[in-house]
């Protein structure tokens, strides 16, 4: 067989699997699929111990945060849209929650919220009326913020009123998370807005001649990512009951990471479905859960994850569409 023949085989390969990939049913199927076969090979290496009540317990205690701030992030990048700011978002609002329990604890968590939305709104401001790319708006607001988060923490960690800790029960969590998933999901599945949000990620340009109100809705969803994040920090603060100058550090990765994981294409548009949100944060959290399992260091950990996540991003992606990420 010549090398040209070889060349055309391999072409044709990919092009079915690419055609497959791009099929709804696959887009559905295969995140599941893949976290079942994640589960599977740390149930393995781990001799059980991952799914021990124990651990499991332990799992799913460390979803809430995330899952709760992915909803935000989820609606962003159906637009085709990015924010890397969510995890400066989750310390500044925690900071401010912090601060505020001391009085009242819906004080505090209206509190939060207000704070993440006013990032929300400058991120929105800068990416839709002064027309910069939203991955480069939310680089500097990370940034910028990150910087708030360690000078007011220069001293010491700020300190939520101990009270705040008897918050911490599976009960609030899991009601809080819930709640928040089934608002998401009404909105996304039965509102115009959710229709709107898929239509401006598979075509903004076209959209506009629609007749939707795109820089508004742009902004509208950078100001609610920044309002679900400030509610997340809540469950933050009652986990840990502090916050130091690392506070949120890496959280928009995980995010992205999770949701990517899940199926979402990193374009957005018609193929976005809400059960990437709830696939991916599970399939992110047993790997990490997995590979620290295992005994890996951190920075392994964050090379294999890393590594994943370009694969699922080149399986997944429209190339085409790769070019136009707003």
């Amino acid at each position: 067989m010549t090398d040209l023949q070889n060349s055309v085989e391999i072409n044709g390969f990919k092009s079915k699997l690419q055609k497959y990939l791009e099929k709804p049913i696959a887009r559905n199927i295969l995140p599941v699929i893949g976290l079942i076969a994640v589960l599977i090979v740390f149930t393995i290496l781990t001799s059980g111990k991952i799914i021990s009540p124990l651990n499991i317990t332990l799992l799913l205690d460390g979803v809430y945060v995330l899952m709760i701030a992915s909803i935000g992030v989820f609606f962003i990048m159906t637009m085709g849209c990015l924010d890397f700011s969510q995890g400066s978002i989750l310390g500044i609002a925690s900071i401010v929650f912090s601060y505020l329990s001391g009085f009242n604890i819906l004080l505090a968590i209206i509190g939060a919220i207000i704070a993440g939305a006013l990032i929300g709104t400058i991120n929105g401001f800068f990416h839709v009326k002064r027309k910069i790319p939203s991955f480069i708006v939310t680089i500097c607001t990370m940034f910028l913020f990150r910087g708030f988060i360690a000078y007011l923490t220069t001293n010491s960690p700020v300190y939520a009123v101990s009270d705040i800790l008897n918050y911490n029960t599976v009960l609030v969590k899991l009601i809080s998370t819930v709640v928040i998933l089934l608002l998401a999901f009404l909105v996304f599945h039965f509102t115009k807005l959710g229709i709107y949000l898929k239509a401006i990620g598979a075509g903004e340009i076209g959209s506009r001649f629609a007749g939707v109100d795109v820089d508004k809705i742009k902004w509208l969803m950078y100001i609610v990512a920044g309002m679900i994040t400030g509610f997340a920090a809540f469950i933050n603060v009652i986990e840990v009951g502090s916050v130091t100058a690392s506070g949120g550090s890496m959280f928009e990765t995980e995010i992205l990471i999770a949701l990517v994981l899940g199926g979402l294409p990193i374009t957005g548009g018609v193929m976005a479905r809400f059960s990437n949100i709830i696939t991916g944060v599970l399939t992110y959290k047993v790997l990490s859960a997995g590979l620290n399992m295992i005994g890996l260091t951190t920075q392994t950990q964050q090379l294999i994850e890393g590594v994943i996540f370009l694969l699922v991003v080149a399986l997944f992606s429209d190339r085409k569409s790769l070019h136009i990420i707003k």
